[in-house]
């Protein structure tokens, strides 16, 4: 997602080991099932901590992490490292003395640059659940897809209405002269949802064709944030946003996520998807090399598969689950149904043409 989604700050925050001895620990408990297996008589007294580096979107319900640290009397430390590209960075400069056990948070358009920086340690998971389409489009061990999100664009439904404009249909509509000064995106060298959105319109034009059509987005005043919370916040017109423009690059889940944090003040979404340039992002998770708690951060990546955590992740992180044994709640089927798509570079696309890219999109669209 994150993917990036992706936790949420409407209203209140809308898309926010020293280990035991491994011989000592208790079973592995089984990915896929609700219910963790019971405490061994074994477990040491003495409470450990794994510690868990993510970008600043993770959230987990206190109950489904107490679970895991009641399971394996461990305690779990969360150290939020900013957006998905600077926390992999920290995991990188940091890799000769690792600042955490488990890595999550990963997703697609930096996965090459993850695999070969010899931050992962390999790990053979004991169980595992079956993946859905989605989440299985790139080669990812050793880090598993733990979530998938969908960055597109979201528009305001009153905005729209109070301007006379129709939801718009495509891409390159955006560059026609009734949706000057209408868009707010975020900045792909500095975003996770930025870099996605960048990506769509790369997939969707090509490698020789996306330079003009951003040429003619900025011809029309697109608006460029540097972080997602500052292009919905600030610039965005929608419920949640106090700036003019109608038009954002967020995620598919916004909608939802809007009539989730209202506490029941509404019934229908003041947002709304386009239907055209969604990007899919999928979210890994992994084991550090060097680990000081390589056991439990494996118990805790498989962890994160169950239907424990993966149920919970859609109304915290407002992502879609990897697994295809967990259940969506009601809001993601009425307001958060996943788009289509239609292009998608794979991960190794991205890592080869990304920093190039991005260097190209700068001189177009900032210089």
């Amino acid at each position: 997602m994150r993917k990036q989604g992706l936790v949420w700050a409407i209203g209140l925050a809308l898309l926010a080991a020293c280990g035991a001895n491994p011989a000592a620990s208790p079973t592995v408990p089984t990915v896929g099932t609700t219910e963790m297996p019971a405490i061994a008589t074994t477990q040491p007294s003495v409470v450990t901590e794994v510690t868990v580096l993510t970008h600043d979107s993770f959230a987990v319900s206190p109950e489904v992490l107490a679970k895991f640290e009641t399971q394996y009397q461990t305690k779990v430390v969360i150290i939020n490292a900013g957006d998905a590209g600077s926390m992999l960075n920290k995991a990188i400069l940091s890799k000769d003395a690792p600042l955490a056990d488990v890595i999550y948070g990963v997703d697609n358009t930096f996965l090459s640059r993850a695999l070969e920086s010899g931050i992962l340690a390999d790990f053979t998971p004991s169980v595992v659940p079956a993946f859905v389409p989605e989440a299985t489009t790139d080669v990812s061990a050793p880090l598993l897809p733990v979530d998938v999100g969908y960055v597109l664009i979201n528009y305001d439904v009153a905005g729209l209405k109070t301007a006379g404009l129709p939801v718009p249909q495509s891409l390159t509509e955006l560059t026609e002269p009734q949706w000057k000064s209408k868009l707010v995106i975020e900045n792909p060298a500095t975003s996770s949802t930025g870099l996605a959105f960048f990506l769509a319109t790369v997939a969707e034009f090509g490698p020789d064709g996306w330079q003009a059509y951003w040429q003619a987005l900025r011809a029309n005043d697109v608006l460029v944030a540097n972080d997602w919370t500052t292009a919905y916040y600030t610039h965005f017109s929608g419920s949640s946003g106090k700036g003019p423009r109608p038009l954002v690059v967020s995620y598919s889940t916004s909608p939802a996520a809007e009539v989730f944090f209202s506490e029941g003040k509404l019934t229908e979404p003041p947002t709304g998807n386009v239907a055209f340039g969604a990007f899919r992002q999928v979210e890994y998770a992994g084991v550090l090399k060097g680990a000081k708690q390589a056991a439990l951060a494996q118990q805790f990546v498989e962890f994160m598969l169950s239907n424990d955590f993966q149920n919970d992740m859609p109304l915290q992180m407002f992502v879609y689950p990897a697994s295809q044994t967990a259940t969506l709640p009601e809001l993601y089927t009425k307001f958060a149904a996943m788009p289509s798509i239609n292009t998608q570079l794979d991960a190794k696309t991205i890592a080869s043409n990304r920093d190039a890219w991005l260097t190209e999109w700068d001189t177009i669209v900032l210089k």
